[in-house]
């Protein structure tokens, strides 16, 4: 595959591979995630979820193996693969220094947009996520949910075909977790790419075209919840990931039912990234 081929899949790894110290993080991963897919990436923390995410755009090398990203490879062409996606870290920041709609700016002119585009993108997100009414405010001042909400829309600010989303739904209110996920239907109805990273398995179940199940830096099975029948995602969750697993207390201990409920606050501050990023630390 050519960098910027517009065929193939939207995202495909093969053999990849990411050690720390003496810590494998991603296991001689094959993934294949076609164009026009909300393609799930489920597992408990600590299973290589975030590290996929940092390596397919580009803010880690592997040590082993290749990735392709809407025809880019994000080892040799790192800066060009971060324009193109949309990527919503976990727990991400924006500048504190900055005012909602400086952010917005901000990011719209890193990525090339005209400034008519990235104000007709903020007013319809604006409108979508109840935040007009915070342009104006520094993002310092924002609560979590507010904060998600900017996060959100920096992601798909310059409608990029394939979007990394890493637990979108923290923090926002039930109407707004309804809202949202309404959008990633449509989004990719469009013949768009989301790549959802998360541990809550109603939102995988309830959004995701297919499901890939990873543990210990493996994907151990995919999975079509429009196809599960009488199963539910989680028992076959459980099945997959307990016989990985030398003990499957562990998977409960990492696995989550409320996407709204509050989570630790990271300790990296994403702002410094232009595209909302966050920095490589091993943890998932």
């Amino acid at each position: 595959m050519t960098d910027g081929e517009p065929h193939g899949p939207a995202i495909e790894t093969r053999g990849l591979t990411k050690r720390y110290g003496d810590v494998t993080a991603l296991s001689s991963l094959d993934l294949t995630v076609p164009r026009g897919e909300l393609y799930g990436f489920l597992g408990p923390n600590g299973a290589g979820k975030s590290t996929t995410i940092n390596v397919l755009t580009g803010q880690l090398e592997p040590d082993e193996g290749t990735a392709h990203v809407a025809g880019i490879d994000p080892v040799v062409n790192p800066v060009e693969v971060r324009a193109a996606v949309g990527i919503l870290p976990e727990n991400g920041r924006p500048p504190s220094f900055l005012t909602v709609r400086e952010y917005f700016e901000f990011a719209g002119a890193t990525r090339g947009l005209p400034d008519e585009r990235v104000a007709e993108a903020v007013d319809a997100w604006a409108d979508r996520l109840e935040f007009r009414h915070k342009l104006d405010t520094l993002c310092t001042d924002l609560s979590q949910g507010e904060r998600q909400k900017v996060l959100v829309t920096q992601a798909f600010l310059h409608e990029p075909e394939v979007v990394f989303i890493d637990e979108p739904l923290t923090n926002l209110d039930p109407i707004m977790q309804e809202r949202v996920k309404r959008f990633f239907r449509t989004y990719r109805e469009a013949g768009n790419t989301l790549f959802l990273s998360t541990h809550f398995i109603g939102t995988a179940e309830e959004v995701c075209s297919r499901v890939g199940i990873i543990n210990r830096g493996r994907l151990l099975a995919e999975i079509r919840p429009a196809e599960l029948g009488g199963d539910s995602l989680l028992d076959r969750f459980f099945e997959a990931v307990d016989a990985d697993s030398d003990d499957g207390t562990a998977v409960e201990a990492g696995l989550s039912a409320d996407p709204a409920a509050p989570e630790a606050e990271s300790p990296v501050e994403s702002g410094a990234e232009t595209d909302g990023g966050t920095e490589a630390t091993g943890e998932d």
